[in-house]
C-alpha cells in the first residue's frame, strides 16, 4: 500500500481554511469508491484517489490523480458516468457545499491541475510525454531522496497507458528505455526520478 506524505504547500492550505477543523472526517479504503453525492465536497488530508468516466465501449478515461490538499467532488463536473476511486486508503475533510467560498485557492487548484495533465496528455511524441507525466505524479506524489525523487504513488503500466493514450507494451518499452539511459530507477514497484541532468530529446 501506498504511503502519501502530507506535503508543506498541503498542510498550509489546510491550516488557512476557516472551520476546517470543525468538519468532518471520513476515511475510505483503498480500491472504495467514494458514493456519488451532491451537497458535499471532499478535502484529502490523506492519500491518493483518481477520477475517471469511460466511453459506451467501456473504455476507462483517467481524468486525474489527486493527493493531499486537493479538493474533490462529484459536484465538480458535469460528465456522466463520472467516478472517484480510491488508490490508496484515504482520509478526507467533508466539505458542505455552502462552505465552498472559503476554499476558492483549492478549486482554482483543482482547474489548474486538470489543465495541465490535460495538456502534458497531448504532448508528442509519446517519450515525452511519458516522461512529462512522470515528472507531474513526482510534483504530487513525491518525496526527495539522495538518488532523486520517489513517486510514492503505485501506478500500473496499464493504468498509465490509458491515461496517456497508448498501449502498455508502449510504456513498458518507453520506461525500459528511460532507465537505461539512466534518468530513472525502478525500484520495488516504485519509480526515482533522477534529477534532471539533460533533456529529454524531443525528436
Amino acid at each position: 500500500m501506498s504511503s502519501i506524505i502530507l506535503s508543506p504547500d498541503s498542510s498550509t492550505l489546510l491550516k488557512n481554511i476557516p472551520l476546517a477543523g470543525q468538519l468532518t472526517q471520513r476515511l475510505f479504503t483503498r480500491k472504495e469508491v467514494i458514493e456519488p453525492c451532491s451537497d458535499v465536497m471532499w478535502m484529502i488530508e490523506r492519500g491518493a484517489v483518481r477520477t475517471l468516466t469511460w466511453s459506451e465501449e467501456g473504455t476507462f478515461i483517467t481524468l486525474g490523480y489527486w493527493g493531499p490538499g486537493d479538493l474533490i467532488g462529484y459536484n465538480l463536473t458535469n460528465l456522466k458516468p463520472y467516478q472517484i476511486e480510491c488508490l490508496t486508503s484515504v482520509e478526507v475533510t467533508t466539505v458542505p457545499l455552502h462552505l465552498r467560498h472559503q476554499y476558492i485557492d483549492a478549486l482554482i487548484a483543482h482547474i489548474q491541475n486538470s489543465e495541465e495533465l490535460l495538456h502534458i496528455i497531448n504532448r508528442k511524441p509519446i517519450s515525452l510525454r511519458l516522461w512529462e507525466f512522470l515528472v507531474w505524479l513526482s510534483k504530487k506524489f513525491g518525496r526527495n531522496l539522495e538518488q532523486g525523487c520517489l513517486i510514492e504513488l503505485y501506478i500500473t503500466h496499464q493504468e498509465i497507458a490509458e491515461v496517456l493514450n497508448t498501449t502498455r507494451v508502449t510504456i513498458t518499452r518507453l520506461l525500459q528505455e528511460f532507465e537505461t539511459a539512466k534518468m530513472l530507477l525502478r525500484h520495488q514497484r516504485r519509480i526515482i526520478l533522477y534529477p534532471p541532468d539533460k533533456s529529454l530529446k524531443k525528436s
